[in-house]
């Protein structure tokens, strides 16, 4: 029978860490048998994954902000599962990991990226849980950004640290010839969360509104985006501000954009930028993690400071002159297709988790599991 993985998420929501799971998983098929814990109860994205999946969402509910006492419910939980490898996904599924504190299973930790209120600086109490949490586990990071904290102020060992940087599917996401005389489209694809920061956006394309004809298009759901209509109304700008909703097939969006941006107060490697270069798209961005050093040196001019009237004027740039923005868009596609080939990043994390796997036999026995438990109580 093909090992069994336990995977923790926040939430099973779409968005990046969900969209490169359902990637993984869909790529191996019956390599693995999955089990989804959704913290949320949020489960959106199932539908990302294929129907062939050997796939289960066993459902946990645990008091938020108990770290401590939902200790011994969710070491319960890993033992009755069973799995070869756990694998947990950012702060806020630390609890789990923490939980096989002594060990139970192989677990990896996947750090995507900080939430909002640690965009200035690390939480020292988030720091300290890292460190205590993640003493014996592997841990994975896209960026060179989360690299850096991971053996820096997390104390992980680098023989214990992956750096896998993100992948796009390149078949997927592919240039799509634009109608002649519709008119300009920018576009982003995000979720619609406080980092993100869409209010920017909202603000650069009034400004942008002031001396060009164009349509914004945003692409995703989220707790903003009631705020983000109201805010589109007072602008002005909300009969040419379409918000789609959250989206299974993003690729349809990205082939109607001119130009693709990023408004956000942080990201680490974010995935929708990945996808608007293989959609062959010029990308106007905040400077923002490892944004700069995803982008061919040619797009960086349009890597701007966190300001609305810096990209506005970013985006003028791009509006005003089509054939820069179609000669951006060629490379940004022949970066992606040298750099970022979603294969390779799969690879990276079958191996990562075959490694994990087959460290299970390493693990206490059963014996020694209940005598650690014992101790516990």
């Amino acid at each position: 029978m093909p090992p069994l993985l336990l995977h923790v998420f926040p939430t099973f929501a779409v968005g990046g860490a969900q969209i490169r799971f359902a990637s993984l998983a869909n790529r191996f098929g019956p390599r693995w048998r999955h089990a989804i814990l959704s913290l949320d109860g949020n489960l959106a994205c199932r539908e990302n994954l294929s129907p062939s999946l050997s796939v289960s969402f066993p459902e946990i509910r645990l008091p938020k902000g108990r770290i401590f006492s939902n200790l011994p419910t969710c070491r319960r939980v890993i033992r009755d599962l069973a799995p070869s490898v756990m694998v947990t996904t950012n702060w806020g599924s630390i609890e789990w990991a923490m939980a096989n504190l002594l060990p139970l299973v192989p677990h990896i930790h996947v750090e995507e990226g900080l939430g909002p209120d640690e965009m200035g600086r690390q939480h020292w109490r988030r720091i300290w849980g890292r460190r205590l949490a993640l003493r014996r586990s592997m841990v994975v990071v896209p960026s060179h950004g989360l690299e850096r904290m991971a053996t820096g102020s997390w104390g992980v060992a680098p023989q214990r640290l992956r750096r896998i940087p993100n992948g796009v599917d390149l078949a997927r996401f592919r240039p799509s010839g634009r109608s002649a005389g519709s008119p300009l489209t920018i576009g982003t694809v995000a979720a619609l969360r406080p980092e993100k920061n869409i209010h920017r956006l909202l603000k650069a394309f009034r400004l942008l509104r002031d001396g060009w004809q164009a349509k914004l298009v945003i692409v995703g759901g989220g707790g903003e985006l009631g705020s983000l209509q109201a805010a589109a109304q007072k602008l002005g700008v909300s009969e040419d501000v379409t918000f789609t909703g959250p989206t299974a097939r993003p690729e349809e969006h990205y082939a109607r954009f001119d130009i693709f941006a990023v408004s956000s107060d942080t990201e680490q490697m974010p995935l929708s930028v990945l996808e608007a270069m293989a959609s062959g798209l010029p990308v106007v961005s905040t400077d923002v993690g490892d944004v700069r050093l995803m982008l061919p040196e040619e797009n960086l001019p349009f890597v701007v400071p966190k300001s609305a009237d810096a990209i506005a004027r970013a985006l003028a740039n791009l509006a005003r002159d089509e054939g820069m923005r179609l000669r951006l868009g060629v490379t940004n596609r022949r970066h992606a297709e040298e750099n970022f080939d979603q294969e390779r990043s799969l690879e990276a994390w079958g191996a990562t988790l075959d490694e994990a796997a087959r460290s299970s036999s390493a693990i206490r026995s059963p014996e020694e599991k209940n005598e650690l438990d014992a101790r516990l109580v």
